[in-house]
């Protein structure tokens, strides 16, 4: 359980952010089970050692950068899941993967829908401790909306179970929802009961292309001012020749953008909110669209769009964000990111679920090239003052993490800052979970 080899730890240093301060764990543990937490972190609090919890090193905000003399806290090992039909929840340990989860539920018809598009390699104790979204979270809703109770380990090693398989609980504070997003610096995730559905019903699918940025945020107004759709997904010019450079798949390569929308509303009106969409793209200058109800069709440009950052990926390393704005001013972030990378002079592509305002943008920089370095992160930061200024969020759903963090002031504001110092103090009073991560 407790590894100390420097070849592992380094495996362990960092997250997909790639934070270049990350640190020189002291250790590394690796528990099964909750009492194990509770051990390592009441002798953690007894000897003011800090923890960095860590699940399956996907994030993309440093949340589970390695600090120095710090432990790192795997969760990797925790891996049971129970489902029961009759409540139709999932009781599952932090360490499975989001799609292990889902095919657990899938076995039993049921479905569980938070859907990064890292579904296949990302934790489920990771999804809950960032409030993961994904392509399907504009008519679902993102992985709070899921978490009915919990199990957290505190600071101190005390061990709490909060909420249950309940749809309706209003007994006390809602301490769960207190811990879902807060990124390991209130307590350890070691056992969360998620909600399920019933299987999700079969999609119709819309793709179009568009020949300006302006026309296709107009047809994601359009479309989420008629209906809400179960996805609505855009790809800029650089994602899409990005992944058409390694799918090859025929995406049109001359447009400025390209949505893939869905529908699974029930029985036919899956294909008249389908045919609604497709009006509103054509109506709003679409180069071309169209739509189909071939399920394996529909799925392989979803795969598309969710093999859009390994694509954009290969042309250098990335700076990933993950602001977000009101819908109505979608437009305005998507045209002020594209001025941004033309004044710093970087290689910025956006993607998003385009749905709920939660845009991607991607700057791509060599790190051996200071200069370009230095421009990239002046683009980063004046994405996230954007966002800010046009009443939107620094993360939608990666995190604050250790990357964002001198940006959370300037969105929520002293008096909140002081709060979440307090309740952090409250359940951490040493400081030791996960220091540096949010605040």
């Amino acid at each position: 359980m407790v590894v100390t080899d420097p070849d592992v730890l380094g495996g362990y240093r960092q997250d997909r952010a790639l934070d270049p301060d990350a640190g020189v764990a002291l250790a590394l543990l690796r528990p099964t089970e909750t009492a194990q937490v509770a051990t390592i972190m009441g002798w953690a609090h007894q000897h003011r050692v800090p923890v960095v919890p860590r699940g399956a090193g996907t994030g993309l905000s440093g949340g589970a950068t390695a600090q120095h003399g710090a432990l790192l806290l795997s969760t990797e090992r925790m891996r049971a899941i129970t489902v029961d039909t009759v409540t139709r929840t999932a009781v599952t340990q932090p360490g499975l993967l989001n799609a292990e989860v889902k095919r657990a539920a899938a076995e039993h018809g049921l479905w569980y829908p938070p859907d990064p598009s890292s579904f296949e390699i990302c934790s489920i104790g990771g999804n809950a401790a960032t409030n993961a979204g994904g392509l399907c979270c504009v008519k679902y809703g993102v992985t709070t909306d899921y978490i009915l109770g919990m199990e957290v380990v505190l600071a101190d090693g005390t061990i709490a179970r909060l909420g249950g398989p309940r749809l309706k609980d209003s007994a006390g504070l809602s301490l769960t929802k207190l811990f879902v997003g807060s990124e390991g610096t209130l307590g350890i995730i070691t056992e969360l009961t998620l909600r399920l559905l019933p299987a999700q019903p079969p999609q119709s699918t819309v793709v179009a292309t568009f020949p300006t940025l302006t026309a296709a945020t107009e047809a994601i107004l359009a479309i989420t001012g008629t209906l809400r759709p179960s996805m609505l997904e855009f790809m800029d010019s650089v994602a899409v020749n990005a992944v058409e450079d390694e799918l090859r798949m025929g995406l049109d390569r001359d447009a400025a953008g390209l949505l893939v929308a869905r529908s699974d509303a029930p029985g036919e009106h899956a294909g008249h909110e389908a045919d609604l969409m497709l009006t509103a793209c054509e109506k709003a200058g679409a180069t071309e669209a169209f739509r189909t109800d071939d399920p394996d069709e529909g799925e392989a440009f979803c795969a598309a769009r969710r093999f859009a950052i390994p694509a954009v990926e290969r042309k250098g390393p990335l700076l990933l964000e993950d602001v977000g704005v009101p819908l109505p001013r979608l437009g305005d972030l998507v045209t002020g990111i594209a001025d941004i990378a033309a004044r710093r002079q970087v290689l910025v592509s956006v993607i998003a679920h385009a749905g709920d305002g939660n845009t991607h943008p991607l700057i791509v920089h060599d790190p051996n090239n200071p200069d370009e370095t230095e421009r990239a992160h002046l683009a980063f930061g004046e994405i996230m003052d954007l966002a800010i200024a046009l009443g939107g969020t620094i993360t939608g759903e990666h995190g604050v993490g250790r990357l964002k963090k001198a940006w959370l002031p300037d969105q929520v504001g002293p008096e909140v800052m002081d709060l979440t110092r307090r309740i952090k103090h409250a359940l951490d009073p040493h400081g030791i979970l996960n220091p540096g991560a949010v605040l």
